[in-house]
């Protein structure tokens, strides 16, 4: 009997496709979040499991026949979607890490804003610097690299064959250590410019003892962050390009480093 026009052989590469492109989108930074609606996040997942059927076509001997074999698939295609959102994530969150250094500095430690997509709070440097990266990850078209990788994961991994391997925990701890490198060189230009201007405001302080430099030093060193924060953003653009550009070749690698 044929299901929408599709044999049962069809039917089971659909469904197998369904779970892996609805396990990463979920786990994806943006389109993961709280602020999409989950009725959103379903249509998505099914407009590009329709779009990557003709092109993909899993086994049907993988669909799973019994229970253990469905948790199994389960599972497997949940490490995977982690493995892609955090990998994501990690560049998003040295953004936004980047940010929270630059307002630390700048006297925005206490002036933490509402991150609706997170449900938790952050300085407004952070959250300016997360919603640009989504522009330039957009701008640099990164949805169709993430559409690509989606595309090629079937013909490196099969599915439900996803694990755990040391390979791999030790590639995500050195992806994981390179967020904090990477922040620091996207706030570098604000970071240095603010502690210079420190250093200055002391020297003044101790050559001017009457001037009142807490009251100068305040709006000086908000103008001087948000000026060298809006030139950081440059970096962030040729960042954006080098993630995009290895996005592919690693998740490959952390696939192939996970067979089971």
């Amino acid at each position: 009997m044929d299901i929408l026009g599709l044999s049962p052989e069809q039917f089971k590469s659909l469904i197998l496709i369904f779970v892996r492109v609805g396990v990463v989108l979920f786990m994806f930074p943006f389109f993961g979040g709280i602020m999409v609606p989950r009725t959103v996040k379903a249509g998505l997942t099914l407009m590009i499991t329709i779009v990557l059927f003709p092109v993909v076509r899993p086994d049907p001997a993988l669909f799973p026949d019994s229970v253990l074999g469905l948790a199994n698939l389960v599972l497997s295609e949940l490490v995977l979607g982690m493995v892609v959102g955090l990998v994501a994530r990690f560049f998003f969150a040295a953004v936004q890490l980047a940010g929270q250094l630059v307002g630390f500095q700048m006297g925005f430690a206490i002036a933490n804003v509402f991150d609706p997509e997170s449900g938790t709070q952050g300085t407004m440097l952070a959250q300016l610097g997360y919603w640009i990266a989504i522009l330039f990850f957009l701008l640099l078209n990164g949805h169709h690299i993430v559409l690509r990788v989606i595309s090629e994961s079937f013909s490196v991994l099969q599915v439900g064959y996803l694990g755990v391997g040391s390979g791999m925990l030790k590639k995500m701890i050195q992806v994981s250590g390179d967020m904090f490198m990477m922040a620091v060189k996207i706030g570098a230009p604000a970071i240095a410019a603010l502690l210079f201007t420190s250093a200055a405001f002391g020297i003044v302080a101790k050559v001017v003892p009457q001037m009142n430099v807490l009251i100068v030093a305040f709006p000086l060193k908000i103008m001087v962050g948000l000026f060298f924060f809006g030139l950081s953003l440059e970096l962030l653009l040729y960042f954006m390009r080098q993630f995009l550009g290895g996005f592919p070749d690693m998740l490959g690698l952390m696939m192939r480093l996970s067979k089971v």
